[in-house]
């Protein structure tokens, strides 16, 4: 059974791939505010304090903002 987790996210970056140098090929979006998002966990690549790492269509990731506190989304991803 697939887990799913609901976080509030905001401004992300969009992991393309890598150029001819291997320089990474970002796209930064901003958005007004926060708006939650219910994301499978088997997605989820990273945490830290400030993004959540998730992949995303054709090899791409993204980098999402998140409102929430970096300790109770850890101990969350941890009992699920």
């Amino acid at each position: 059974m697939e887990k799913f987790i609901e976080l509030s996210f905001g401004n992300f970056v969009i992991s393309h791939g890598f150029d001819e140098n291997n320089k990474e090929i970002e796209e930064h979006i901003a958005v007004d505010g926060f708006s939650k998002k219910t994301v499978s966990v088997a997605r989820i690549k990273s945490l830290s304090e400030k993004y959540i790492l998730t992949d995303y269509l054709d090899g791409r990731w993204i980098y999402w903002e998140y409102k929430e506190d970096y300790e109770i989304i850890k101990n969350k991803l941890q009992t699920l």
